[in-house]
């Protein structure tokens, strides 16, 4: 049995959670998430709990009862707390701005980069350092948190470039003197 996928889903209050044939919908203050859900996947809502289950003990089946239960879990956080990832510039010179919903992000590049939030995301700029991407879907905020950081990324030498926030760059010693 699955350790993840046997823990049931707590629902909080405030939250709302309907499933019409496999389709998950959960609606709470933040915005509503929709989500299919495979069909060998059995859901069950009770009152304040969800619970997953499977039909079967073959691979694929495991495999997808732990994943269902997670991302299922990950609806419920994201329509109550929602998510954030924190991305800090590092260079002489690089800053961001909002204009508008727009991030503007000028790291070195003869033009600033515009960065259009898709719906359902929100930016944050502080310091015109850091970065704080909001959104209610998780994974939809990793992708766009990953996209900006792959506009410049941490280089090994003197470290500049956009990073996460908790990531460590691992600086290497750049060339010496000859004696």
């Amino acid at each position: 049995m699955s350790r993840i996928g046997k823990k049931p889903v707590i629902i909080p209050k405030g939250i709302k959670v309907e499933l019409d044939n496999n389709k998950l919908k959960v609606i709470g203050e933040k915005g509503v998430l929709e989500k299919n859900i495979h069909p060998s996947i059995g859901v069950k809502i009770d009152e304040d709990k969800i619970y997953v289950s499977r039909h079967s003990e073959s691979k694929f089946h495991r495999s997808l009862h732990g994943l269902s239960r997670s991302l299922i879990d990950n609806m419920v956080k994201g329509v109550s707390a929602g998510f954030e990832k924190v991305l800090e510039i590092n260079g002489v010179g690089y800053r961001a701005a909002l204009e508008g919903s727009k991030l503007i992000i000028q790291i070195g590049y003869s033009h600033p980069v515009k960065v259009d939030p898709p719906k359902g995301i929100e930016f944050e700029v502080e310091k015109q350092k850091i970065i704080k991407v909001k959104g209610i879907d998780k994974k939809e905020v990793g992708e766009i948190a990953a996209k900006i950081r792959e506009l410049r990324k941490p280089e090994p030498y003197k470290g500049k470039g956009i990073r996460y926030i908790d990531e460590i760059v691992r600086r290497k010693v750049g060339k010496t003197g000859a004696k």
